[in-house]
């Protein structure tokens, strides 16, 4: 079999919303010119519609490629790498060869910044798209040819409660346990009143056997944060997700050691050489690998080296519209040690429609997507909102 790349191509699609992303706008929040806010709870910056980056490859035989990666913010930086950079590198490639296609282009820039950014999700676009051909060329699901499938459905989360007030969001979080549901996490830069107050409601609304954990953003020193995980310890807390900034090894490390809760961490990690040092100082119990950032090559190593270390995984999951989700569901069915998955709701229900496949996520369950590859492409009107930078 001679097959080659004959083409790579990258596009952005652009899906209005109607409430921005973590819910409606706070005191003092506005929106610029480019149609981005900052969230003052933690200094981050966010679009008010849904945007992601998408890749096609296709091989000189016809077969073709779906991938995704992050376009939140300035897609045209991910889109020049691949158009600029990495996909006349891929071009005459065999498919096949992913990982080690990954490898040299990952190797490109080993020592120009190669570890983070934009570079590495244009990388992981890229990856996903010919582990989707492999497995179209193979007539296989992906997940066959990452090992095997070990989970039949995954557990998902609620991620996210995108409502106005405290009572508001528990009765949103509520409206979803009774469809199923038992797993819940609150964004603490929007839980207004502060995280004690937002943990102790959730509770005594959705009562003492559901799961609830708070993503703290990265926003506090290790101290501080070590005080508002036992603060929140007594209303019993699932998981205490990145609760320091990324570079703050030292406090991730500060904060595993002194609070009874498993601290979770690794959302914007890209390789693995992310996780090692992290694993060294055992400065967190639950890995949360995002396919978007990472790809399927980078995310599988991952996956193996938190299993070898004992370590849960629960992976984290923006949507964009839906083939990164869809790769993440095939890498986490082949890893025993995934025991949930994310599910933002707020992104998946409105975009299932640019999606053709079977992928979904009922009753507190994912169901993996069928057929040969990622086991979804994107649905005509996703096709007619393609647009070139």
């Amino acid at each position: 079999m001679s097959e080659r790349v004959a083409k790579v191509e990258v596009f952005s699609i652009t899906i209005p919303r109607d409430t921005p992303y973590l819910g409606a706008l706070r005191e003092g929040e506005t929106v610029n010119e480019r149609g981005y806010v900052v969230r003052k709870g933690n200094r981050t910056v966010y679009p008010v519609v849904d945007r992601t980056v998408v890749v096609r490859v296709e091989t000189t035989g016809g077969a073709v490629g779906w991938g995704e990666t992050y376009g939140i913010v300035a897609p045209g930086a991910a889109m020049a790498i691949i158009d600029d950079l990495l996909g006349p590198f891929v071009v005459g490639r065999d498919p096949r060869d992913v990982c080690v296609i990954h490898d040299d282009l990952y190797d490109l820039m080993r020592v120009r910044g190669y570890a983070g950014g934009f570079y590495c999700d244009a990388l992981a676009a890229i990856d996903i798209a010919l582990w989707d051909i492999c497995g179209k060329l193979a007539n296989l699901p992906l997940v066959k040819l990452l090992g095997g499938q070990r989970h039949e459905r995954l557990p998902a989360y609620i991620s996210g409660l995108p409502k106005a007030t405290r009572a508001e969001r528990a009765d949103f979080a509520a409206q979803w346990q009774a469809q199923g549901f038992d797993s819940f996490k609150f964004a603490a830069p929007v839980a207004d009143d502060g995280v004690v107050a937002e943990m102790e409601t959730l509770r005594a609304r959705l009562g003492p056997s559901a799961r609830i954990a708070c993503d703290m953003h990265w926003v506090h020193g290790g101290e501080e944060a070590v005080a508002l995980i036992k603060a929140m310890e007594p209303h019993g807390l699932w998981f205490a997700e990145a609760p320091v900034k990324p570079e703050d090894l030292d406090g991730l490390s500060l904060v595993a050691s002194r609070v009874a809760t498993p601290i979770a961490a690794g959302e914007e990690w890209r390789t693995v050489y992310d996780l090692v040092p992290r694993v060294a100082r055992r400065a967190c119990a639950i890995i949360q690998p995002e396919m978007g950032h990472k790809g399927i090559t980078e995310f599988m190593r991952i996956g193996l080296y938190a299993q070898a270390h004992h370590l849960k995984l629960i992976p984290h999951a923006t949507i964009g519209i839906g083939l990164f989700l869809a790769a993440s569901l095939h890498a986490s069915s082949a890893l025993a040690a995934v025991e949930c998955h994310e599910y933002q709701h707020s992104i998946f229900e409105p975009n299932r429609r640019l999606l053709v496949g079977d992928m979904d996520c009922r009753e507190g369950l994912y169901s993996l997507p069928t057929g040969a590859g990622l086991g979804v492409e994107p649905s005509k009107e996703a096709l007619e909102l393609l647009h070139k930078h």
